[in-house]
């Protein structure tokens, strides 16, 4: 995959996603000058939007129905991006909240809740969309997908040019990989798991993707139990490592950005946002950083307080 296949994507999205706002924050004495990317406001409450509407488009009709699975944000994209598109889109939901669960159905999506493995799970939907003739949407580990994905990272080139750093969390590496081809050669990507959630750590330590335990509040959107091979391929060669934080840096993050900037998000968006709290990730002192806010498909309920 290069660059272009995030430009193409671009286009194609025209008129189907949201341009986020990017906010910068007031400057603080000593540290750089930071701004988040409100994916939070994305028309499916998440930037799985992107990358699923693509796909979708790519296919040009071919299928009258979708199928995904999902721990929530990929399912309400692809319900909502079927819906648009006068599609079905049955959602084989692994792990998902019952909050999430609520807005798939919502959005018009049917459910199936179901347990297993992430291959098992894979052979289920892809045998269901056989039967059915219609379109399997995987999570991240497809091209369209991550080229989808990327155009969050072109939106920011163009609205803050400054930026030298982007801070992503990382599940299955969609993101990270299809931002990673949008800014390169302008700013580097700076990937964020958390602890419960290792899959890019595992991997870059394996020397290839392998799988790993996942839990925690974050898991139910950065809860794949292996990084995506695409995502691998584009992000080996540019990190050397990556920052973990925990369970309690994420509560306290989440809380932040609530407290301070009136923004609810997921947990999975807090994990970015938490890396820039601490001490573990060196910026130049002359550092523009984006922090990309994922999603904010958060059951109130839950909120930090």
């Amino acid at each position: 995959m290069t660059r272009d296949d995030v430009l193409s994507a671009a286009e194609r999205l025209d008129g189907f996603i949201r341009r986020t706002p990017l906010l910068e924050l007031d400057p603080e004495p000593g540290r750089p000058r930071i701004a988040v990317k409100l994916e939070c406001l994305q028309g499916s409450g998440s930037f799985k939007l992107r990358g699923a509407t693509n796909r979708i488009l790519l296919d040009e009709g071919r299928h009258k129905g979708v199928v995904a699975m999902s721990g929530g944000n990929h399912g309400l994209a692809v319900a909502h991006a079927s819906r648009r598109l006068g599609l079905t889109a049955d959602v084989f939901a692994t792990g998902a909240s019952a909050h999430k669960i609520r807005l798939m159905q919502a959005a018009g999506a049917t459910v199936h809740v179901l347990d297993g493995s992430r291959s098992e799970l894979t052979a289920h939907c892809l045998d269901f969309a056989e039967r059915h003739e219609a379109l399997f949407v995987h999570p991240f580990n497809d091209p369209a997908v991550v080229a989808g994905q990327g155009t969050v990272g072109l939106e920011i080139i163009e609205q803050w040019p400054e930026v030298t750093d982007v801070v992503v969390a990382v599940g299955g590496g969609g993101l990270a990989s299809g931002v990673a081809l949008a800014v390169a050669g302008s700013a580097r990507v700076v990937p964020i798991e958390p602890v419960e959630c290792p899959t890019l750590a595992a991997a870059l330590e394996a020397g290839r993707p392998v799988p790993v335990e996942v839990g925690g509040i974050a898991a139910d959107a950065l809860g794949a139990s292996e990084l995506g091979e695409i995502a691998y391929a584009v992000l080996a060669p540019l990190v050397r490592r990556v920052a973990l934080v925990a369970e309690g840096e994420i509560l306290a993050a989440q809380r932040q950005l609530w407290e301070r900037y009136r923004l609810a998000v997921e947990p999975a968006a807090a994990t970015a946002w938490a890396a820039t709290l601490g001490d573990d990730i060196e910026f130049g002192p002359d550092a523009r950083i984006v922090v990309v806010l994922c999603g904010a498909n958060v059951d109130p309920t839950t909120l930090a307080v």
